[in-house]
């Protein structure tokens, strides 16, 4: 295994593609001149944009407003819990932001696993968990497989990887992401690397790479990038699909016609914001995913654990909820850490108000009432991974 650095490269940084796999990236019909593309065209950040970014990140009431004020509720699951296999055949664990264990059809994918203190290629700077782990991983049940949806570094964690490094799962990644694994310690025979469109069979499941709208970027990277994914698990019995990060496109529809209907989604539905609305969602346009997926119960994701936009933190939560209850969609937000099964009915409690800055007129009545509008709150804007 490599040590810290190379050079002067941090080993975060991972490693560019190279030999076949790059030779594989650029056979890929989504690469064109020396980079993957999105399935619609985006916007890149607008000029004239930087001054105002820096009054949000400044604004000594929102920087409040972003961070629970209290220890955020957790849920730590004991042996027993996964000793006992879910009554319905599928069972979902957020253990905040993007990372989720699922358990269905008696096999367990764990996506997006970041055990880390901070999202970041340093130990010293960058956004930093609002919240522990639920549960560490050397206590989590065996594992078949390891989903990553893409490089960003509150998605793809060095020392988680290295660490999973040791246990028997096949990580599944999009094209690209095998050269940090090989880097950081995963053998190659148990990384598969899939293009949009391409499947593979792990543990009697089925995991296909589907199209998301969103980038790359880990180091400093050069011409050739890494690609991006969300992904649909398939089992006998259930399947699932996760966004990992994207815009709100299209190519929802053609997934759930595709690959769907979904016993549940994990939608992205955090770190918005009106100047990058191409590549990250609103509570609203993820409820409309979910929606379009032809979702049953939606689990939303990337939320709650790092600080990555300057809108409050209990905001996504919020606004999710609200647009799911006009909607009459079926949502579940547990705290980190407590399993749930999709099939049962869920209560929704407003645990995040308990250690949230309140909004300025109060918390809405609760639950909303169904066929209300949610409410229109302001998108905000901040760098974003």
């Amino acid at each position: 295994m490599p040590g810290p650095r190379t050079g002067l490269r941090p080993a975060s940084f991972g490693a560019a593609p190279a030999g076949e796999r790059l030779a594989r990236m650029r056979r890929s019909p989504q690469f064109a001149d020396g980079q993957f593309r999105n399935p619609v065209p985006t916007r890149p950040l607008p000029r004239g944009t930087a001054l105002s970014l820096a009054r949000t990140q400044l604004s000594r009431e929102g920087r409040l407003r972003r961070a629970p004020v209290g220890a955020v509720p957790l849920h730590r699951p004991a042996a027993s819990d996964w000793a006992r296999p879910p009554a319905s055949g599928l069972r979902l664990t957020w253990m905040g932001h993007s990372s989720v264990l699922a358990e269905i059809d008696g096999r367990r994918v764990l996506f997006d696993p970041v055990w880390g203190e901070r999202c970041s290629p340093f130990t010293w700077a960058g956004p930093r968990r609002l919240h522990p782990v639920p549960v560490g991983l050397d206590a989590l049940p065996p594992l078949d497989a390891v989903v990553v949806s893409h490089d960003h570094y509150d998605h793809l964690d060095m020392p988680t990887v290295r660490r999973l490094a040791r246990t028997d799962a096949v990580f599944v990644v999009p094209l690209g992401i095998g050269a940090d694994l090989e880097f950081w310690g995963v053998p190659a025979a148990r990384i598969i690397e899939l293009d949009w469109h391409e499947s593979a069979d792990v543990a009697s499941l089925t995991l296909t790479a589907t199209p998301a709208q969103h980038f790359c970027g880990r180091g400093l990277r050069g011409p050739q990038h890494t690609l991006w994914a969300s992904w649909v698990v398939a089992g006998p019995e259930h399947r699932v699909y996760h966004s990992g990060d994207t815009g709100y496109f299209p190519g929802f529809a053609e997934i759930g016609a595709a690959h769907g209907p979904f016993d549940a989604t994990m939608i992205q539905i955090g770190a918005y914001s009106e100047f990058w609305s191409d590549i990250h969602m609103t509570p609203e346009e993820g409820l409309r995913a979910h929606q379009d997926l032809g979702g049953g119960t939606l689990l939303p994701i990337h939320w709650g654990t790092f600080n990555l936009a300057p809108h409050p933190w209990a905001e996504p939560a919020e606004r999710t909820v609200a647009a799911a209850y006009a909607a009459g969609a079926k949502v579940a937000v547990p705290v980190p850490g407590k399993p749930f099964e999709p099939a049962d009915e869920q209560v929704v409690e407003p645990w995040w108000r308990t250690v949230a800055v309140p909004p300025v007129h109060g918390w809405p009545s609760w639950p909303p009432a169904r066929g209300t509008a949610p409410s229109a709150a302001p998108r905000t804007a901040s760098p974003a991974n």
